[in-house]
């Protein structure tokens, strides 16, 4: 006796099955922050390798400071120019309350930062800083990558633990770390957005 499913049933169930995925995947776009710029995190990535690479020839710690500084600059402009085009294409609002949520997530752990960089630096305790660089833009990226897409939050956790690596080391370790996190996983992962999510 032949009990296998008609060949009908099989489909509709595949069928049914292809739906809940779309309308799944559909409600998670809805509720979450879209427009993550996967090319642009490639060249925040390839500007954080050359100040990895630059930084460390500086002649003085303001030289080293600036350099970093002057990366951190165009990483931000690369990477809200990379949003606008981005959400652009995907016809993604920029005050949508999903992309407000990821800014109100991502914004203060970077204000911290740029407050702690100032205090850290006036009080000559420049070893401390690529470790609170790397831990706190991990924060940022995970409280606002809990609005956006899933892949997002665990670069924040390899961010992470790059900082706490580079807190508790000793030169030339923490130049290293900054060199994997702002420059290989903006890279790595920009690449794997780009792939994944449309660019």
């Amino acid at each position: 006796m032949d009990n296998r499913r008609p060949r009908s049933t099989v489909s509709l169930h595949e069928h049914a099955a292809e739906n809940l995925l779309y309308i799944r995947d559909a409600m998670e776009r809805a509720s979450s922050f879209t427009a993550v710029p996967g090319w642009g995190g490639v060249v925040m990535g390839l500007a954080g390798l050359a100040a990895a690479i630059i930084a460390p020839v500086q002649p003085s710690r303001l030289a080293w400071l600036l350099t970093w500084l002057a990366t951190a600059a165009v990483a931000v402009g690369v990477g809200l120019l990379g949003v606008l085009f981005k959400a652009r294409n995907e016809g993604v609002p920029l005050l949508s309350r999903p992309a407000r949520q990821f800014a109100l997530g991502f914004v203060p752990a970077i204000f911290v930062a740029a407050l702690l960089t100032i205090v850290l630096y006036r009080a000559g305790l420049d070893a401390l800083l690529p470790g609170m660089w790397l831990l706190l833009y991990g924060t940022a990226v995970i409280a606002g990558g809990t609005f956006s897409i899933r892949i997002v939050p665990l670069m924040g956790v390899l961010f992470l633990f790059l900082g706490a690596v580079a807190l508790f080391t000793a030169p030339p370790v923490p130049a290293i770390c900054l060199g994997l996190g702002f420059g290989g996983l903006h890279v790595v992962f920009g690449v794997l957005i780009a792939r994944k999510y449309g660019g």
